[in-house]
């Protein structure tokens, strides 16, 4: 009988694997240095994200306070979030006004935790108002003329900046501003602009090139680095984008650098120096499958990618870094995987040039059971991609980032 009882326990516990994620560490999170520490020596921050409705999420927030010195609003901070259109409507002066009242709590919780924060987004033609475009701010009347549309983004991207820089003060040390600018095919692209704006994405006529103009990445950044200047603050001006090393884009991101940096010129006619930074989502393998995961090509391109931005001379950040794992039973391929990524990231600066200033992870935690509310997330960071469990619990994966950061 005890042999048969033992067969049936083992048993037992190979099924709860199945259902129970076996990458869990078992550790209490108290037991390990803030994981950020071990990452400041090395000359980059490392930042987690965060949505509103997590700031009810006390297990999360301990989580994020913990290990990161930086964090990112994944959706309240980007225009179609803050834009009103009522209070657009009746304002006098006919620019645009916003509603920041979730995006204030956000920055307030990072303020008080002593987390920085990454503005993202300020122009994203993606899911952007449309009303925005047209005459009273009203999606009946016809589109604006191109000098009002440019009025009324100049003033937007103007108070933006200046309403977190004035209610907090230094919190915000980037901004993303120009978010997916760039096609990913030549029918999404002209296929004379070596920039290769997007005229289209899924179909559907990118509305800031047609309202605002070609020069629309440019002419935002000009926006950007006048607002920042103003103030006085110290607020680096970022280019974000997905699928940042792979050699199509990373070709069309240094033209787009380059074509930036020579839109303005100062007093002396010398350019204006209006991007300081390259920010490479990072979402390393498959889209929902597990083919092209953990491919150690991926690790060498974007090492090979942050040197090619490094030599324009701009910093440059993963921003939004999901390593994605669709199997459990490949946890252990996951953490070994995720160490040499962040040993790589480590080679990267040194004494003499620091272009790596900060790492964002987007895949924080696992998902491991997809439904109709999260199959978007499960399939963008993966079910066991995660450095923490669905339950905010340290994974082998963790585990591994934090020996390799702490030189072990």
């Amino acid at each position: 009988m005890k042999k048969k009882a033992l067969i049936f326990l083992l048993a037992a516990a190979l099924v709860m694997c199945v259902f129970v994620n076996c990458e869990e560490s078992g550790k209490d999170m108290s037991e390990y240095e803030s994981l950020y520490t071990l990452a400041e020596p090395y000359g980059f921050k490392l930042g987690g994200c965060l949505s509103y409705s997590q700031l009810s999420d006390k297990a999360y927030l301990a989580l994020l306070a913990r290990h990161f010195n930086s964090v990112t609003c994944t959706n309240e901070t980007k225009a179609y979030s803050l834009l009103d259109q009522t209070l657009s409507k009746l304002s006098p002066d006919g620019m645009p006004r916003m509603n920041y009242t979730q995006a204030d709590k956000m920055l307030a919780w990072a303020q008080q935790n002593g987390l920085g924060v990454r503005g993202h987004v300020l122009v994203w033609d993606a899911y952007m108002t449309e009303w925005f475009f047209h005459v009273g701010y009203n999606q009946s009347m016809p589109l604006a003329d191109t000098e009002t549309v440019r009025l009324r983004l100049k003033s937007y991207i103007e108070q933006v900046i200046t309403h977190f820089e004035t209610k907090f003060p230094g919190v915000i040390y980037c901004w993303d501003v120009v978010n997916e600018a760039i096609g990913d095919s030549p029918a999404e692209y002209d296929p004379g602009d070596p920039r290769h704006i997007r005229t289209v994405r899924s179909g559907v006529s990118n509305i800031f090139l047609d309202t605002v103009g070609s020069d629309y990445v440019e002419y935002s950044f000009l926006c950007a680095r006048n607002a920042v200047q103003a103030l006085g603050a110290d607020i680096k001006l970022f280019y974000n984008d997905y699928n940042m090393f792979s050699a199509s884009k990373v070709k069309a991101a240094c033209a787009l650098t380059e074509s930036i940096n020579s839109y303005a010129a100062d007093e002396n006619g010398a350019y204006r120096t209006l991007i300081d930074g390259i920010g490479m989502q990072g979402y390393i393998g498959g889209y929902g499958t597990q083919s092209g995961c953990l491919s150690s090509s991926d690790i060498s391109s974007i090492k090979s990618a942050i040197l090619t931005y490094a030599s324009l001379g701009v910093e440059v950040q993963l921003t939004e870094m999901a390593v994605r794992n669709y199997e459990l039973s490949k946890a252990p391929q996951h953490a070994e995987y995720y160490g040499r990524l962040f040993s790589m990231l480590m080679s990267i600066n040194t004494p003499s040039s620091a272009p790596l200033t900060a790492v964002t992870i987007w895949g924080m935690n696992d998902i491991p059971v997809k439904n109709s509310w999260n199959e978007y997330s499960w399939k963008l960071n993966s079910p066991y991609g995660g450095l923490f469990t669905e339950k905010n619990k340290v994974k082998t994966s963790f585990e591994s980032v934090y020996a390799v950061l702490g030189g072990k």
